[in-house]
């Protein structure tokens, strides 16, 4: 990779528009006063910072599970899948991971599978790290059934900033691991509910990569991962 490659990164064509704004924005600012120009061109190249779409490498070994968004996890306990999905009231081990203003927010799917429902519901829009976000914030979920007929859940939810939960997947397409499936404007949260008897192979705290970071193991029957923070 050049040095221009590890500063310039595609941007995600959801972007334009905003950037458009923040540059005419700017633009406008500097003909007013040009301190405040620069203040504009600050906030517009972080605008086109948070569109960013960079490429992944996402491991291609049968029965990973990856991250679905770049992000810290901010949570890891049992929790009943949104009833909307229709994956039962029995709680799964769910994995939160919390993306602030600076991350990437392109959501890319954590594992291969037929996309079998896909259900958006309207709610609040309280801070994303928080556990009472999964069930009153507004999200956008998906349901992916996998080859063995095990189910796996994906929640967008929005956040105290985020008003816009933008998903293009449908029922009945089939995703790859790691292929993007959505995204969220201006900080969220994405929650994955793992099969019954699967545990995670992160720890609190941990920064995640979407597309990259090994979130579970289907293959594995290691129990879930202990961390040490220094």
């Amino acid at each position: 990779m050049t040095m221009l490659g590890t500063f310039l990164k595609p941007m995600h064509r959801e972007g334009i528009k905003f950037v458009a704004i923040f540059a005419a924005v700017t633009l406008a600012l500097f003909f007013l006063w040009a301190p405040l120009g620069w203040v504009g061109v600050g906030l517009t190249v972080w605008c086109y910072y948070f569109f960013r779409d960079p490429k992944r490498a996402t491991p291609t070994r049968e029965g990973l599970i990856v991250s679905p968004a770049d992000g810290v996890v901010s949570l890891i306990e049992p929790a009943i899948p949104p009833a909307e999905l229709g994956m039962g009231p029995e709680p799964l081990t769910r994995v939160s991971v919390f993306m602030n203003v600076f991350n990437c927010h392109v959501n890319r799917s954590p594992v291969a599978g037929r996309v079998a429902a896909v259900a958006y519901h309207p709610g609040t829009f309280v801070n994303a790290s928080l556990d009472k976000a999964s069930e009153n914030n507004e999200r956008n979920s998906l349901r992916l059934e996998l080859e063995d007929g095990r189910n796996i859940a994906v929640v967008q939810i929005a956040g105290l900033v985020a008003r816009r939960i933008v998903c293009w997947t449908k029922p009945g397409q089939s995703l790859q691991t790691g292929e993007r499936f959505g995204l969220i404007r201006f900080g969220s949260r994405l929650d994955v509910y793992l099969p019954a008897g699967v545990a995670p192979l992160v720890a609190l705290g941990q920064t995640m990569v979407a597309g990259e970071t090994i979130l579970a193991d289907l293959r594995a029957d290691e129990p879930r991962r202990q961390a040490r923070v220094s």
